[in-house]
């Protein structure tokens, strides 16, 4: 598939996770590498995949995803309620809906990591 970016520049996207990050700055990543790293320890059935143009696991229906942009890394919760939940683990990362911000400089904790994953399996297992 093949998009343009702002100025109109045509770009392939990234059809694997592997070709997502193949493209980032390396210090972006390197955060992002062991997110997903971290992420596919935790829920080792989870299936990634490019959707919305990101790197997105899901178990039967989409549990996280992440992003690399040129400033920050986001880590898409997909449940803005856990997002608000959890606010005050989120101090110091600005999180938005159902995302959270943060840079290389400030990851996420591998713990909060492990706690937002384990609650949205819940979340999905509820939805059932």
């Amino acid at each position: 598939m093949t998009d343009r970016d702002t100025a109109g520049t045509a770009w392939k996207s990234p059809s694997t996770v592997d070709e997502y990050l193949a493209e980032l700055p390396r210090d972006i990543r390197d955060v992002l590498e062991q997110l997903r790293g971290l992420i596919r320890f935790t829920v080792p059935e989870a299936r990634e995949r490019i959707a919305y143009r990101i790197p997105v696991f899901s178990v039967k229906r989409d549990l996280v995803g992440f992003g690399g942009f040129r400033n920050h890394c986001s880590f898409y919760t997909m449940s803005p309620g856990l997002v608000k939940a959890m606010s005050e683990e989120l101090q110091g990362y600005h999180a938005s809906g159902s995302t959270i911000h943060f840079t290389p400089e400030n990851p996420l904790p591998a713990s909060l990591v492990t706690r937002i994953l384990l609650a949205r399996l819940r979340e999905l297992e509820e939805k059932r």
